[in-house]
């Protein structure tokens, strides 16, 4: 298979891309017409792609990967939150609500890719303190972006 063959940078993709394809349907050209229903459907077809139900080759490209790697459903299905999230809260009260939305959205990004990417077997850090690093760079990456498009809105 195809998918045998490649690295596991190209896994980690497949996972990037259905983080992506999930972001457009809040963020892209027909985000106003999506309804929470749609975002329950792709969290539908999430638990089919774990289970190694697919309904196109982006699925079947997860699906090889997430059965490869150890990966967690749980950074997915927080994503798909996120992005129900994105669909009626606009403002943040507090950091701690805007930490919560960052995690959600980005975060959970950290999190789906250590298992694919790994930890170098010569590291001394923990696989926790790898985790919780990759959890940040994910919240600061979201951050770094709202600080951005704060300007253009």
């Amino acid at each position: 298979m195809f998918l045998e063959l490649q690295s596991p940078d190209l896994n980690d993709w497949f996972a990037q891309l259905w983080c992506r394809r999930i972001n457009e349907l809040v963020d892209g050209p027909n985000a106003s017409h999506i309804i929470p229903e749609a975002l329950d459907r792709c969290e539908e077809s999430l638990e089919d792609i774990f289970n190694g139900r697919l309904f196109d080759l982006l699925d079947a490209a997860l699906s090889d990967t997430v059965s490869r790697f150890p990966v967690d459903i749980q950074p997915f299905r927080d994503m798909v939150e996120g992005m129900r999230m994105d669909l009626w809260k606009f403002r943040y009260n507090n950091f701690d609500e805007l930490y919560l939305y960052c995690y959600y959205v980005a975060g959970t990004v950290g999190l789906m890719s250590v298992p694919v990417m790994g930890i170098a077997p010569e590291s001394k850090a923990t696989t926790e303190s790898v985790y919780n690093a990759a959890l940040a760079l994910g919240i600061a990456t979201q951050l770094t972006n709202i600080l951005r498009d704060v300007g253009e809105e």
